[in-house]
């Protein structure tokens, strides 16, 4: 049995191994039990790791620190590429739709957590280093660690002392911050129960509307489909056209009379617009979900098909005339877990679901042209992936001279690679880079990613963990910490959703995306049962990475 016990205590590769895949077992295992309806999920692993650790420093356990390291970063890197890759087709649209005002929300609690933490330095007799060690810890920002302890060096290169005392700060309020914002989202979505409520569940249709409409308006009248669309700032889709008791699907060039009843698509803010956009609102509910599309009309069919043909993607709408050449309406687009309404100018990506209106004849014919073959969806694109992640890698290593700072500024292994991995998401195409990964295959990198990065990192920490908090400094540490990670999420939470009515779902994903902190926004996913947490998430995440390294460079450069 000797073999046995040197394999798990003695220092090697494999007990590296060994042991990060016990840890992240039994992390996700607990994670997976329910308290009064509510579990932790991915998060039970960084706890897990931390108790390991601590076991294993008191048994004098080595291991392979190199191993331990490449996990923790190849982890985080494989995280947040897989993050921005699932939502970078709709990160730019989304700053067309409000990713700006989500991004000014973010800048404000950024400079209201880094007020606090000055205030906290000035009343707890703390020096500013120490201060911004414990707030990159509260907010869960390794860059801002990192950061902080190089400015400190480059101002004073000998000064080992404060780096340490950075980097125990960091350490102390991490862990405490983790369970801080999960506690956060809780208490939010039990103050704002039915806008959570309102805003979970798995229908990527919420976001979209069916309505119906008698066009009594007289601007409209004798004029074409591309006319009308043209004329409104909204974005919609004529789907059906009610005209002397027959159903037709409009093309770019069929003509509206007075007095035709129209089925239309629109985003769900534009929805109350619409009926007075063409005259009359109709009552009939069309987003019950109780409707049998099918049997509307009988000439007219709904289906599904998918783009999996590399001379389509890449093209947007308005060049392929699709509607024109097969008679057929694509009235929706389902991208990356979000529904788009398209237009002319939607460029179709490899993988799209698109939802098509037309008799069945014809959308055969169009599904032969868009490719239609699910067997493709399920081919590994490594060499995208692994393009991605190497420019992600590179990006985060350039450093960017900044004037008045003494030292360049880096977006790391955790900035780059998500805004690299929103770039191939969004842009791909256009370099025939199929970026394409079906949901399950996401979803696996993602969760393994970071199980590894919080196993290493809890490991890494375990230590000297119950040394650095057990004690009378310990102990401050870890309650100022808590009131950095909560205290700017809650006040912000609460104006988004009071002052801005910001809906729930992008509200918690922001907040996760503020704090840096990819396990509470693991927990949101789950809570709210939709990727909105998630695209909130990653429309805040890369600026608010570069603003924690360079602010946390500010207050030590400014005010040590």
């Amino acid at each position: 049995m000797d073999w046995l016990i040197e394999l798990f205590t003695q220092e090697s590769v494999a007990q590296t191994i060994l042991l990060l895949a016990i840890i992240s077992i039994f992390g996700l295992a607990v994670g997976k039990v329910k308290i009064g309806g509510i579990s932790l999920g991915t998060c039970l692993v960084f706890f897990a790791a931390i108790l390991v650790g601590h076991f294993a420093g008191r048994l004098g356990i080595r291991v392979n620190t190199a191993m331990m390291d490449f996990a923790k970063n190849f982890g985080l890197v494989i995280f947040v590429y897989t993050l921005g890759l699932q939502c970078g087709p709709s990160f730019f649209s989304s700053l067309r739709k409000g990713g700006i005002k989500l991004n000014l929300i973010a800048i404000a609690t950024i400079l209201l957590g880094s007020l606090l933490a000055v205030v906290f330095a000035w009343c707890f007799d703390m020096k500013i280093p120490e201060s911004v060690g414990l707030l990159s810890g509260a907010v869960t920002s390794t860059p801002s660690l990192i950061s902080a302890q190089q400015t400190v060096l480059d101002m004073n290169p000998g000064d080992i002392e404060t780096v340490n005392t950075i980097g125990a700060a960091y350490a102390v309020g991490y862990p405490f911050s983790i369970l801080s914002v999960i506690l956060v989202v809780m208490l939010l979505r039990a103050v704002f129960r039915k806008s959570a409520e309102k805003s979970s569940g798995k229908d990527s249709d919420r976001y979209t509307a069916v309505g119906e409409a008698l066009v009594l308006n007289k601007e409209l009248f004798n004029k074409t489909v591309k006319e009308i669309c043209l004329s409104s700032p909204l974005n919609f889709v004529i789907s059906r056209v009610w005209r002397d008791g027959a159903v037709q699907i409009p093309v770019s060039d069929t003509v509206i009379r007075e007095g035709d009843r129209l089925m239309y698509i629109c985003d769900k803010d534009d929805f109350h617009q619409m009926g007075s956009f063409f005259g009359h609102e109709e009552n009939t509910d069309w987003n019950s979900p109780d409707i049998d599309w099918n049997k509307i009309d009988l000439t007219l069919v709904s289906k599904h098909i998918r783009v999996t043909k590399d001379d389509v993607a890449g093209h947007n709408l308005g060049d392929l005339k699709l509607r024109n050449k097969y008679g057929v309406n694509i009235t929706r687009i389902y991208r990356a877990g979000i529904t788009l309404v398209p237009d002319a100018h939607t460029v179709l990506e490899f993988g799209d679901r698109l939802t098509v209106v037309g008799s069945e004849d014809r959308i055969k014919e169009m599904a032969k042209f868009v490719g239609d073959e699910e067997h493709r969806l399920d081919e590994p694109h490594l060499i995208p992936l692994l393009t991605g992640i190497f420019l992600g890698v590179f990006l985060g290593s350039i450093p960017f001279i900044i004037p008045g700072i003494t030292m360049p500024v880096k977006l790391g292994i955790a900035g780059g690679p998500i805004i690299m991995g929103i770039l191939m998401g969004a842009f791909g195409h256009k370099i025939h880079l199929v970026t394409y990964t079906s949901r399950a295959a996401s979803l696996m990198l993602g969760q393994f990613g970071i199980t590894f990065f919080f196993a290493s990192l809890g490991f890494s920490v375990g230590g000297n963990f119950v040394e650095n908090v057990f004690c009378l400094q310990g102990l401050k540490w870890a309650g100022l910490a808590v009131l950095l990670a909560a205290v700017p999420l809650i006040v912000m939470g609460v104006f988004n959703e009071k002052v801005l009515h910001l809906d729930f779902a992008k509200n918690v994903g922001t907040l996760c995306g503020i704090a840096t902190n990819p396990n509470a926004l693991a927990y949101a996913n789950s809570v709210m049962d939709n990727d909105n947490p998630a695209a909130a998430y990653a429309t805040v995440y890369p600026l608010t990475t570069f603003l924690r390294v360079f602010v946390a460079q500010i207050l030590i450069i400014l005010l040590s």
